[in-house]
């Protein structure tokens, strides 16, 4: 029989010993859980958690930030009008039946000189494919685009084109090659000294389309978050042509897509002036 009991002990824990009762004046208090490490170690700083929120009008309004824009219907926009004049966009989404498109980008792609420049402003190769051609030279951004005055025909029949749609004589065209949707071209605007003070561009595109987006520049140390901004689908055979204040007064970028994009090609027509 003794030995029975001293078995139950063992399985039952008796050889720890009778546990201790604890003190009277604790027997009624509630058991809490450990406290985690991360307040103990602020614990000097839970007296501010006391504190009483007290809301406070700010200084200044919040501006509610503006919606985008979306222009698809061919027509002519006013976009602005500050004190360096109108800026207007006018914008013809089928300025190219498709199918006549469709042989100017594959000969366009095949033909001309394509290369991929490097910017020793930022000290970066660009992210696309260029061409120049004119009588004179192209400096922007770090790129020098050196003369090219022996027109490609089929560029020079486009250039005709456009002067006799928009009474502008046309001296250079800026191509730009965009491979696919990593392709792009960061917030710019096109107000080098050269192409005078309230330049007229032209943009023929071609092949698949791409987002263009503008954005209205903002007084000096004010967020962009408070810009205009807008953004035209530049479709297959559409030209949309910048003209007034937009290079002052706006500034323009085709980013990238992370969506399946093919080639696209996008012709710039200029007018130089001679310094």
């Amino acid at each position: 029989m003794a030995d029975d009991r001293r078995r139950k002990a063992r399985v039952q824990g008796g050889w720890a010993g009778p546990s201790k009762p604890a003190p009277r004046s604790d027997r009624n208090k509630p058991k809490l859980p450990p406290t985690p490490a991360w307040v103990a170690s602020n614990s000097v700083d839970q007296p501010a958690l006391q504190k009483k929120f007290v809301y406070q009008q700010p200084a200044e309004g919040i501006k509610a930030k503006l919606p985008e824009l979306c222009i698809t219907k061919p027509g002519v926009y006013d976009i602005s009008d500050g004190s360096e004049g109108v800026s207007r966009l006018r914008f013809f989404p089928e300025f190219i039946k498709e199918s006549e498109a469709s042989e100017i980008f594959h000969e366009l792609h095949g033909e001309l000189p394509w290369k991929q420049q490097t910017n020793k402003k930022y000290d970066s190769v660009e992210p696309r494919l260029t061409v120049w051609y004119g009588d004179l030279a192209y400096n922007y951004s770090g790129v020098l685009q050196v003369p090219n005055p022996e027109w490609y025909p089929l560029l020079k029949n486009l250039k005709d084109r456009l002067e006799e749609v928009t009474g502008c004589q046309f001296n250079s065209m800026l191509g730009n090659l965009y491979r696919d949707g990593k392709d792009s071209i960061a917030w710019h605007a096109d107000d080098e000294p050269i192409l005078g003070t309230h330049p007229i561009i032209a943009s023929l595109s071609f092949g698949d389309s791409r987002l263009f987006q503008l954005r209205k520049n903002v007084p000096e140390g004010e967020s962009y978050d408070n810009s205009q901004y807008l953004k035209l689908p530049l479709t297959h055979g559409s030209l949309l042509i910048m003209e007034g204040a937009t290079q002052l007064d706006w500034q323009h970028k085709v980013p990238k897509e992370y969506h399946d994009k093919g080639p696209r090609i996008n012709l710039t027509f200029r007018v130089i002036i001679p310094e």
